[in-house]
């Protein structure tokens, strides 16, 4: 079925919430047999009712203007933690009951692992507080999207400054960091507010629950398996360590291909003297050439693509009022992801049908597997594995876009994923520092993100820009407001994907068959035998950091445009 065609309509919760109470009290007196009836009504329960709440949240992202879908939302900010509520109650009458080891033999004992974990991640004390968290999130997204900023003659949102950040003009790229600075500037009392709400309120919730602060709750409600804070901090030392250094050398020689002697932070954005790699087209035939890509990449994207295609399940042209950034989620009842984004001209329109395609692929194989709920997806730095490795596999098909300038974009794309890995750490440390001191002001957050700008991205001048060199650069980055501690997900998936990069150049099918492979298991093993199922180095061990960078940096050295 088409996205426009599929109904929505608002759940009964007062029936919702029944039915959970009647299945809660019938598991925990249930027999093998019982429980394994009765976690199949969950799983189509949980599913009609994230159906609902998907179709009002893609609806209200695409047009955050739209009234009905506005209702909606705050409908489900507030409605939501009930449900979720309902359904840790679910799982703790699973638990109790001896009969659940039923679960565990029909789908594995990662099953019951999530669930423990899931049930330690809320309280029904900390209602109010969730609801009220869901409405900040929602709060600060609209004011992003309100984004109305002058310039070239035309009113953009933030997206749609993009191309003119990447400008081979020095000072069209300037003046357009300075335009999306003055918009942020303009509202930094709002967002300073709502983030300092969004902090104390997930303190409070933590105190509630009897943590120190947001940390260890952070970690469970990022649903993290077989590791905790002391291997990520492991990871972000080896990052400091490894791979900063290298990233600082691929910098200079970037800067040195550009013909910058004096770089700004507002020329890192461009690639190359002539003007970055884009995409040959209008988006219509990027969307086509996307569609021939994955029918030559494998029969399993080929079928994808069509459903994908014929199902209109992509929303990514930039425009206002619309939400920024971009994302995949699924649409379970209907058995199929959705894409959305924000195109603006740039590479990073095809990034999405790589990127976002890659989460969509995964999860278009789990419904075709029918795995249940709770295992179609692993934790989200594994499923970040899934995008960022498809971003390189899909390689041999870049020129489908790029044409001529296909070395240009695949040269930057390395760079940046080198890039991306100091920055990503540099946002999981900000927030463990921010949780860790929930009492910081804006002005104390601010410094704090100054100081690590020093330690993971050494090379940037901020040269008196407007915002960034205030240091509340992190003020963009969404997932800091709405989703925290996720952040780190995309480093470890970014060394995985790297390893992904370097099989590939060694031997294409082999690398491929790795791949589907890992996304055929869906979300039945942790991270670390996801990476290891791939013959993969785990990144929170000693050392293991250094060799895979190493590659990376000497393809990049030895690119025939670095000579």
């Amino acid at each position: 079925m088409k996205f426009q065609d599929m109904p929505y309509s608002r759940p009964n919760l007062d029936e919702l919430l029944a039915e959970y109470r009647q299945l809660t009290e019938k598991v925990a007196t249930a027999d093998a047999a019982g429980i394994l009836e009765l976690y199949e009504t969950h799983c189509k329960l949980k599913s009609s009712y994230s159906t609902a709440q998907n179709l009002a949240s893609i609806r209200h992202t695409c047009n955050t203007e739209d009234k009905f879908y506005d209702d909606e939302q705050n409908f489900f900010d507030q409605n939501g933690p009930l449900f979720h509520d309902a359904v840790l109650d679910f799982y703790r009458a699973v638990l109790a009951n001896p009969a659940k080891s039923a679960l565990a033999d029909r789908f594995g004992a990662i099953l019951l692992e999530k669930m423990e974990v899931l049930v330690k991640s809320s309280i029904p004390e900390v209602l109010a507080l969730r609801q009220e968290e869901n409405a900040l999130s929602t709060e600060y997204e609209k004011l992003y999207a309100s984004a109305r900023i002058p310039f070239d003659g035309k009113e953009l949102s933030v997206a749609q400054l993009g191309p003119y950040k990447q400008s081979p003009d020095r000072n069209i790229r300037r003046a357009a960091f300075e335009a999306e600075g003055k918009f942020f500037d303009e509202n930094q009392q709002k967002l300073d507010e709502i983030y300092d709400k969004m902090v104390k309120n997930r303190t409070q919730q933590a105190k509630l629950m009897g943590y120190e602060n947001y940390i260890p709750l952070g970690y469970l409600r990022m649903e993290r398996l077989g590791y905790g804070q002391k291997e990520v901090e492991n990871f972000r030392r080896q990052v400091v360590e490894d791979v900063v250094p290298l990233a600082a050398k691929a910098m200079e020689r970037k800067l040195h291909r550009i013909g910058i002697s004096d770089a700004k932070f507002h020329d890192l954005t461009v690639e190359f003297v002539d003007g970055n790699a884009v995409p040959h087209g209008t988006p219509e035939e990027i969307l086509a050439a996307g569609k021939e890509m994955y029918h030559n990449l494998s029969p399993e994207t080929s079928s994808f693509i069509d459903m994908m295609m014929d199902n209109d399940l992509f929303d990514v042209l930039s425009r206002p009022g619309k939400a920024p950034g971009g994302y995949c989620t699924e649409i379970a009842d209907y058995r199929c992801p959705f894409i959305f984004s924000n195109f603006n001209g740039t590479s990073g329109d095809v990034d999405v049908l790589t990127h976002e395609a890659g989460h969509a692929f995964a999860a278009y194989t789990a419904f075709q597997n029918n795995l249940p709920s709770e295992l179609m997806m692993p934790g989200l730095e594994s499923c970040e594995i899934h995008s960022m490795s498809m971003e390189f596999l899909t390689g041999p098909f870049h020129h489908y876009f790029f044409e001529e300038d296909t070395p240009k974009y695949e040269l930057a794309h390395a760079e940046d994923a080198l890039f991306f890995i100091p920055y990503g750490c540099m946002v999981d440390e900000f927030q463990h520092i921010v949780y860790g001191n929930p009492d910081m002001t804006p002005a104390q957050r601010n410094e704090a993100w100054v100081e690590l700008e020093k330690k993971y991205r050494p090379w940037i001048d901020f040269d008196k820009l407007p915002f960034y060199s205030r240091g509340a650069g992190w003020q963009r980055q969404l997932h800091i407001y709405e989703m925290p501690f996720y952040y780190i997900d995309y480093c470890l998936a970014q060394t995985v994907a790297l390893q992904f990069f370097a099989a590939w150049l060694k031997d294409t099918d082999d690398a491929w068959k790795r791949y589907l492979a890992l996304v055929e298991k869906g979300g039945t093993k942790t991270y670390a035998g996801l990476v290891e199922s791939a013959g993969f180095a785990v990144p929170f061990e000693n050392g293991s950091l250094a060799p895979v960078a190493k590659d990376v940096a000497n393809w990049i050295a030895s690119h025939p445009l670095n000579q």
